[in-house]
């Protein structure tokens, strides 16, 4: 397992299939009754991913040159088993649960940690597609992952799957 440094937790990266981010759950994403409002589990899905890429040293976005490209959501879903509350501890684990030729499917995985273990909170999935465009404008269209970012990641393994 690689630790990467970070300025409040540690973030993992345990297989280039795999990545877990740790963050504490800030009061402006709590609803008054003091849960987590349901929106903040895609937020942090997105950010996880964010923090996947940066690990793995490639953009997410890329708005150098003559071509914009990035990855478009075509799909996103999230199951909630349990709460989460203000001051919370949360790991996120994301997972390349699927890896076709322009699109990336993830599964995640909300833990709450306790001082005992972790307690499953949240199941998502999210699938992006890889996508590009002319900075000049147009529109924008699906293409083949590039080489560089697919020789840097994998699909888990069935057994990595296990529990989501």
């Amino acid at each position: 397992m690689r630790e990467i440094a970070h300025a409040l937790f540690p973030i993992y990266m345990t297989q280039h299939f795999q990545y877990t981010h740790r963050r504490r759950v800030e009061f402006a994403e709590t609803d008054m009754a003091g849960l987590v409002h349901f929106s903040n589990f895609f937020r942090w899905m997105e950010a996880a991913e964010a923090e996947f890429f940066r690990a793995l040293g490639e953009p997410l976005v890329d708005v150098g040159g003559d071509v914009v490209a990035g990855w478009p959501r075509v799909r996103a879903s999230c199951a909630y088993h349990a709460p989460l509350y203000f001051g919370d501890e949360v790991e996120v684990c994301l997972t390349v649960k699927e890896l076709k030729v322009r699109a990336i499917a993830y599964s995640f995985r909300f833990n709450k940690v306790l001082a005992d273990g972790a307690e499953h909170v949240a199941t998502g999935e999210m699938t992006t597609v890889f996508a590009r465009r002319a900075a000049s404008g147009g529109p924008m269209q699906s293409a083949a992952i590039p080489e560089t970012l697919l020789s840097k990641i994998a699909e888990a393994p069935p057994e990595a799957l296990k529990g989501d």
